[in-house]
């Protein structure tokens, strides 16, 4: 028998936009902003919130078409996805925030910490794509036109083996479980359009100008195919001061695998970094 994914018991609000979102943790915190994967939803943060929420108000949401937020209003794009944080924060009274970011979400939240800056606390970065080449740039382009072709549901298997250790899901079945129900979730419309993000915002994050200037933690698995170490190294090389810490052995979501190895040492940062 096995069990649920773990979920919170909080009910989401929605902000003007339509976003779906919920607070936890103490009110008079310091807030952490945490942003999901794409094809997922803010459940992808249920197992990791009681390494935050014991001193920090922290916000889980849902991306434009995920979840049980709205659609784009408009082409998506790195920057939607970054004002839709600014939008958040305004609505819930927050001036400034730490921001984590998971896959797409730390293309997004580099976006934000370029366009909003002065809202920022620190950044953490987690199994995120850099600059790609020539051969992972044509793959991930290639899936990207699957997708609006052939729909969301399209590329979910060859997903999994990319994301998960071989033989973990035959003994966490609930693992695939839950992110074939957060694809299914999705809008057709709007994870078409975000997939084509994931595929082409890389390029607007290469040696930006003027870079990222907050404190910086950039963390991947040591097996993730599509968010190399060898891309959190550059991600980190062009922020002055960022730390680089490489998981051993997993693949792309081992947050969810292992949540541990990554929330501790993201933890120890928030710690060490709280302006």
């Amino acid at each position: 028998m096995t069990e649920e994914l773990p979920q919170t018991n909080a009910s989401p609000v929605r902000a003007p936009d339509g976003t779906a979102f919920e607070l936890h943790g103490p009110a008079d915190g310091d807030a952490v902003v945490l942003i999901h994967g794409l094809g997922l939803c803010r459940r992808l943060w249920d197992p990791t919130l009681g390494s935050l929420t014991g001193r920090y108000q922290v916000i889980t949401y849902d991306l434009y078409g995920h979840g049980e937020s709205v659609p784009p209003a408009g082409t998506a794009s790195l920057r939607l996805y970054g004002d839709q944080i600014a939008g958040l924060l305004d609505h819930v009274g927050i001036e400034r925030a730490h921001v984590v970011g998971f896959s797409i979400g730390g293309m997004i939240n580099r976006r934000f910490a370029l366009d909003h800056g002065e809202r920022l606390r620190s950044l953490v970065i987690l199994n995120s794509p850099h600059d790609r080449g020539e051969h992972g740039q044509q793959a991930v382009e290639e899936r990207a036109k699957t997708v609006r072709e052939q729909g969301a549901m399209s590329t979910m298997d060859a997903a999994l083996v990319r994301w998960f250790t071989p033989g973990h899901l035959e003994k966490h079945p609930e693992h695939e479980t839950a992110v074939r129900t957060w694809r299914d979730q999705v809008d057709p419309e709007g994870y078409a359009q975000a997939t084509w993000v994931l595929a082409h915002g890389v390029r607007e994050l290469i040696r930006p100008t003027p870079p990222v200037a907050s404190p910086t933690l950039v963390m991947t698995g040591e097996h993730d195919t599509g968010s190399t170490p060898a891309m959190a190294y550059a991600i980190a090389d062009e922020i002055d001061g960022a730390e680089t810490i490489i998981v051993d052995r997993l693949q792309h979501l081992g947050l969810l695998e292992v949540p541990e190895l990554f929330m501790r040492p993201i933890a120890d940062f928030l710690e060490r970094n709280p302006s």
